[in-house]
């Protein structure tokens, strides 16, 4: 299937391909809603085995965003970047053809941060293009998105709690966090705060360190999605939900903030099969989105407005649980379902 092809069948209408010669950087962009706003969507610096596998992410992650942010009630659209690593030695230099790349779509294209992204790197950004969000708190920006990925998750958990007849408290719960990165450490300390047993891996030996000081159990990351728990938690890479893991799975909920964790449409039926209560990635992980995206208001950021719009997560989540039970569909489905309805009203 060509490039344009593909673009055609998940509804993109731009993705552009980017290469700066004076520092060897390698990016593409795809746009993949401007029907609600500028498209928000984090910078992904990853070691891609191809091209062909770059332009999958991108193409995922920026159709993931335009959901996400429709659900979360926001005034803006679905774009991502990714860059095809190793990134340039010369750090500020790569940030800044980045930046010219990202400035050269007007606005269409608004970036954040991702995997591999620091607040430092969007000051970088920022000196080359207005079309940056996610600044330090010092420089008048909104800080950190990981922790608020991780509020969102914990609020949205609770609602995958209650939808599987489980309460709506952690304490005493058994979870198992997959990736102990920024965010998937976060909700480790906030789910050991409050009062759940928690196992955590990571592929890095350093990242699942933190998260055993943390007093998380750590295992090994191959049988992470196996262990007998309350929740899954996958706070890491996408794709791992599949049908030989969802097989395996012993557990009752799956609630994390790892984008595109399912690997294919029909794994969400799979999960539903299994009677796992499943909280859509794009849903219950859009904080960190919420958090970065009030940059774009007229009158600035405003950390309670961005606190209130978190925790309403737990309440979409709980509409869309029901929505999948009135309608004998997936919470998946009901998701982009509610997500298309409000950018098709905005066309």
């Amino acid at each position: 299937m060509t490039v344009i092809s593909r673009m055609a069948e998940q509804g993109h209408p731009q993705v552009s391909h980017f290469y700066d010669r004076a520092t060897g950087l390698r990016a593409i962009i795809a746009v993949h809603s401007n029907a609600l706003g500028p498209g928000v969507g984090g910078v992904r610096i990853r070691d891609y085995d191809d091209e062909a596998a770059a332009l999958t992410d991108v193409l995922r992650l920026s159709e993931a965003m335009s959901y996400k942010a429709a659900c979360a009630g926001l005034n803006c659209g679905g774009a991502k970047a990714v860059v095809l690593g190793p990134f340039p030695s010369d750090r500020r230099a790569g940030m800044h053809a980045l930046g010219r790349a990202v400035d050269s779509l007007g606005g269409r294209y608004v970036a954040t941060e991702d995997m591999g992204m620091t607040e430092s790197d969007i000051a970088w950004l920022n000196e080359v293009t207005p079309h940056a969000v996610g600044r330090s708190l010092a420089d008048g920006g909104s800080g950190d998105p990981s922790p608020h990925t991780a509020d969102g998750v914990i609020v949205g958990m609770r609602a995958a709690l209650q939808a599987a007849r489980m309460g709506d408290d952690v304490r005493g719960l058994k979870v198992a966090v997959q990736g102990c990165g920024h965010v998937g450490l976060a909700v480790i300390e906030r789910l050991l705060a409050g009062g759940a047993e928690v196992l955590a891996s990571d592929i890095r030996a350093d990242a699942a360190a933190r998260a055993e000081q943390a007093g998380a159990r750590v295992v090994d990351n191959d049988v992470i999605l196996t262990q007998a728990v309350d929740v899954i938690s996958p706070c890491g890479i996408g794709a791992i939900l599949d049908q030989r893991t969802i097989a395996a799975l012993r557990c009752r909920v799956v609630a994390g903030a790892a984008n595109n964790q399912l690997a294919t449409e029909r794994d969400g039926i799979r999960l539903n099969e299994r009677g796992i209560v499943y909280a859509p990635d794009f849903v219950i992980n859009a904080g960190g989105l919420i958090n970065v995206s009030d940059e774009l208001d007229p009158n600035g950021y405003d950390a309670a407005r961005v606190a209130r719009r978190i925790a309403a997560i737990e309440t979409t989540l709980t509409q869309l649980f029901a929505e999948a039970v009135a309608q004998n569909s997936t919470t998946d489905m009901a998701a982009v379902a509610m997500a298309r309805s409000r950018i098709g009203a905005n066309h």
